[in-house]
């Protein structure tokens, strides 16, 4: 179970990285879209860091029983 947490957990890096490259992109010719892309990107990080400590505390609780 804690390897689909890992998985996940790389996934919201990588949805992270696409989200600024396209605020990179978009900056200068869209900048209202350039913000949606870049506060996704924040909430793609927060849920990465979020998922981290979910998982860490889950095999915390799995490895006492």
């Amino acid at each position: 179970m804690a390897k689909y947490f890992k998985f996940f957990e790389i996934a919201y890096l990588v949805i992270a990285v696409v989200f600024i490259v396209e605020t990179v992109l978009k900056w200068n010719s869209e900048p209202k879209k350039a913000y949606i892309f870049l506060a996704f990107s924040v909430l793609a990080v927060f849920m990465y860091f979020f998922r981290k400590k979910y998982r860490k505390r889950f095999e915390k609780h799995e490895r006492k029983e």
